[in-house]
């Protein structure tokens, strides 16, 4: 059986947040995220108005989900992935792949304008986004405070 990419779906939040931190508790991220954590996390994303987001199923289990919210600029609205993450055991098989392509075309056919998002300097995961036309911003930087 091949794999399903469907909407996201509430139901699975606590799929969704197993996967988020196995995915990000390993390479390139080593963040220490723990499950309940992380379904915070996905809830959170899950519950804004602007929320959007598909999953890959495989054999009837969510295997990976990407999500986003948009947000209207004076130029129009934009979409910024917040989350791609596939459940360890299944990445480097065409999954992150799918889901990028189909939300892609979906926030397309929406009328979005733009798409950004957040990912590390270094290591395979630029790479990867720059295959589907993102490139490193010159004209903004992300800047941040510890509180």
């Amino acid at each position: 059986m091949g794999y399903i990419i469907q909407s996201i779906n509430i139901e699975n939040l606590e799929r969704y947040g197993e996967i988020y931190a196995a995915a990000f508790s390993g390479e390139p991220w080593n963040d220490p995220w723990n499950v309940e954590d992380a379904i915070i996390h996905v809830r959170e994303l899950l519950e804004s108005k602007q929320s959007y987001g598909l999953e890959c199923i495989e054999d009837g289990k969510v295997v990976g989900f990407i999500l986003g919210t948009s947000m209207l600029f004076h130029y129009g609205r934009t979409f910024e992935i917040n989350d791609l993450a596939v459940d360890p055991a299944y990445q480097r098989r065409g999954v992150a792949k799918l889901l990028m392509e189909s939300c892609l075309a979906d926030i397309k056919a929406q009328g979005m304008v733009g798409v950004h998002l957040i990912t590390a300097v270094e290591g395979v995961l630029p790479e990867f986004y720059k295959r589907y036309g993102f490139k490193k911003e010159n004209e903004v930087i992300l800047m941040g405070m510890e509180l």
